[in-house]
């Protein structure tokens, strides 16, 4: 009996995610499931798509993202990652996560990232995880837990100090129950305040809660300047002492005068991972994004403001200008604009260049949702990989960048049959046209879909066609590391 499936994408050239070599195949997809991927001419479907040779990969997986709350608001909420063809994202990055804990009052920066008391309100993640079921997201979810969530919960927000035994102790037994009902691993911002008294020793008290499960430990390290060696050092040492995995998040060089530091940091993680696993995130961006903290403001790092609660109307624009309107420095511009968020124009591209290109390298858009100016990686990282990096400037393969953005992010986050088209995988694909892909969304114009994504499938439904936007489908499902679902 000839095969029956549910879609067949015809005569694609498919980038399988594990970045072997392109070839010509039909897929075909029956359920959530990729059927058949080969000569099917013989099969037949509820749906035919000619594909006449153009890309067909995995959907990408954005390994950094700050979508816990965006994951709970629907399709248009999500449109900013599958119009570039992403199917999973990574949430509660950087020791930021929407649960486990409630507030009464707006959380401390950065978790205001994430919006305000009226969204905090999971106590546990049991009860996040219920509501992704309840109301699915129309992408797949990875949870992290934030050691800034769980600091403000165990510590009752006196967090400029190291934690007690007893405190460390709440805080791994909070963990414990997350893992246990679904997270996938443990964030720390060690940079941010809430989270900076934190001693080594804090860190891996309450990462002892990753060993018998194997979660894995996610880091904004705590310096990604003068200090990034340092804390490279700090991040192998907390993995190394609980014997878990380590990805750094959105590697860096910051600081004009760290530039070119690159050279110095890949070898040492590379040594690091001759012992231990390590790995890395990146964004395609020489600019990054956070709240804006006025007392590490700096007159050679030009700064963009994102949003502002009391000054929405100064989003989009540049800090100096604004302070040079209002009379005053840069800092006390920032006071007087917080709280707020902005863009930092801080990397040098070459570093960019070669972390992206470095084997350890995931693909990560580090996106802010919420922000009412945000940074254009929110809706440009995945083409902008594909189209400028891989095709214009041919810093690698086409299979390569595929590569970074399924197989080994899959591989990494122990995403069990993801990243990849084969039969018997999940559905996730995404179909470009390799010649024209890029990414449209710029400093000026942040919001804007990319060019060339022609549409996206999560779980073997139709999430995003161009020209259309976003579908109905709401497929997406909770995806803990380890588990098949």
């Amino acid at each position: 009996m000839a095969l029956r499936c549910d879609l067949i994408l015809r005569d694609a050239t498919v980038f399988d995610g594990t970045g072997a070599p392109r070839f010509r195949a039909d897929v075909g997809v029956t359920g959530d499931r990729i059927a058949a991927v080969g000569d099917l001419g013989a099969a037949t479907a509820e749906r035919e798509i000619a594909a006449n040779g153009r890309a067909l990969a995995p959907g990408f997986i954005d390994a950094h993202t700050h979508d816990d709350r965006a994951v709970l608001c629907g399709p248009e909420c999500m449109l900013c990652k599958m119009s570039q063809g992403a199917t999973t994202v990574v949430v509660g990055n950087c020791g930021i996560s929407l649960s486990p804990v409630r507030m009464t009052r707006r959380p401390p920066p950065p978790l205001d990232l994430l919006g305000d008391e009226s969204w905090w309100t999971f106590g546990s993640f049991a009860e996040y995880a219920e509501r992704l079921a309840r109301e699915p997201s129309p992408v797949n979810t990875v949870a992290l837990i934030g050691h800034m969530s769980l600091r403000v919960e165990a510590m009752q927000g006196d967090t400029q100090r190291a934690a007690t035994d007893g405190e460390a102790m709440r805080m791994r037994q909070r963990l414990a129950e997350a893992l246990a009902e679904g997270a996938s691993g443990f964030s720390t911002g060690l940079y941010y305040p809430p989270n900076m008294m934190a001693p080594t020793d804090e860190v891996i008290a309450v990462a002892e809660a990753l060993r018998d499960v194997g979660g894995l430990y996610v880091t904004h390290m705590r310096d990604e300047g003068r200090e990034v060696l340092t804390s490279i050092e700090e991040t192998l040492a907390i993995g190394h002492a609980v014997d878990v995995p380590v990805v750094i998040s959105h590697h860096k060089c910051a600081m004009p005068e760290n530039y070119g530091r690159s050279v110095e940091t890949l070898p040492r993680i590379e040594a690091g991972a001759a012992r231990q696993a390590v790995d890395f995130d990146v964004y395609p961006y020489a600019a990054g994004s956070t709240v804006l903290m006025p007392s590490r403001l700096r007159e050679d790092v030009p700064v963009k403001i994102t949003w502002s609660i009391p000054h929405p109307e100064m989003a989009g624009r540049m800090l100096a200008d604004i302070a040079a309107e209002w009379g005053m420095e840069l800092e006390a511009a920032g006071e007087r604009l917080g709280p707020a968020g902005a863009i930092f124009f801080q990397m040098d591209e070459q570093d960019v260049q070669r972390i992206l290109a470095h084997e350890r390298s995931m693909i990560g858009s580090d996106g802010l949702p919420h922000d009412s100016f945000p940074h254009p990686r929110l809706w440009g990282t995945f083409p902008r990989v594909l189209g400028h990096y891989a095709r214009d400037l041919n810093l690698f393969s086409l299979e390569t960048a595929v590569h970074k953005m399924t197989g080994r992010t899959a591989a990494v986050f122990g995403l069990a049959d993801r990243g990849v088209i084969r039969e018997g995988a999940y559905a996730d694909l995404v179909l470009f046209d390799p010649d024209t892909v890029r990414d449209t969304a710029t400093y000026e114009q942040p919001i804007r879909p990319a060019d060339g994504i022609l549409e996206t499938w999560v779980n073997g439904q139709s999430a995003y066609v161009h020209g259309q936007g976003a579908t109905a489908a709401r497929a997406g499902r909770l995806v803990t590391r380890g588990r098949n679902g």
